[in-house]
């Protein structure tokens, strides 16, 4: 059975799930990176990525993340369709991926973006890497340079980051500087490997 000692890890856009990843990854902890699985899976994909959404997406047979990005942020349509296409295909390989865990016992860290969003994994503990909203925005523009009105458009894709919040077991406050960050990371990790 899978996800047995998995614990979920998510937050918002922007909030910093890939620096606590590295982090707790420094301190031993085993990763399963939704995200790497996602972009392995749309390269996979790219044939028919062409024919739902046209042969401008493609360059050089990869897709082209950021056109498809502004695309699918900007039409909920597209995005729907872009999911119902690789969404299947990322939850089997994560399955995959957290059965091997699953033997080696002991808890492992699934990084999911959109863990509530879909509500497709049966993972009890879960870690939100915390940013306030306004923060998140401001590091989303600087990060991939988008407009304001761009940014906006990814954060309301998502459920809002105060509710993630509240549905966490545990919140990792990503909100000062990178010793900060260390530090509770580090607090979590310690609790993780008590409980386990």
């Amino acid at each position: 059975m899978a996800y047995e000692y998995a614990i979920a890890l998510t937050g918002g856009i922007a909030s910093g799930k890939s620096t606590v990843c590295n982090l707790l990854r420094l301190y031993g902890l085993r990763i399963i990176d939704a995200d790497a699985i996602a972009r392995q899976m749309l390269d996979s994909e790219s044939d028919a990525v062409s024919k739902l959404f046209g042969k401008e997406y493609i360059v050089d047979g990869k897709v082209d993340r950021k056109a498809l990005g502004r695309l699918i942020f900007s039409d909920n349509d597209a995005r729907k369709k872009l999911e119902e296409l690789l969404h299947p295909k990322i939850r089997a390989e994560i399955e995959r991926q957290s059965e091997e865990q699953d033997r080696l016992k002991g808890p492992y860290i699934v990084d999911i973006p959109l863990f509530f969003e879909t509500g497709n994994y049966p993972i009890e503990k879960v870690i939100v890497v915390y940013v306030p909203r306004e923060i998140q925005k401001r590091r989303l523009i600087d990060r991939e340079g988008l407009s304001d009105e761009e940014a906006e458009a990814r954060l309301n894709a998502q459920i809002d980051i105060e509710k993630k919040k509240k549905l966490a077991t545990w919140v990792i406050d990503n909100s000062k500087n990178l010793k900060h960050l260390q530090q509770e990371t580090e607090q979590i990790f310690n609790k993780i490997t008590k409980y386990r």
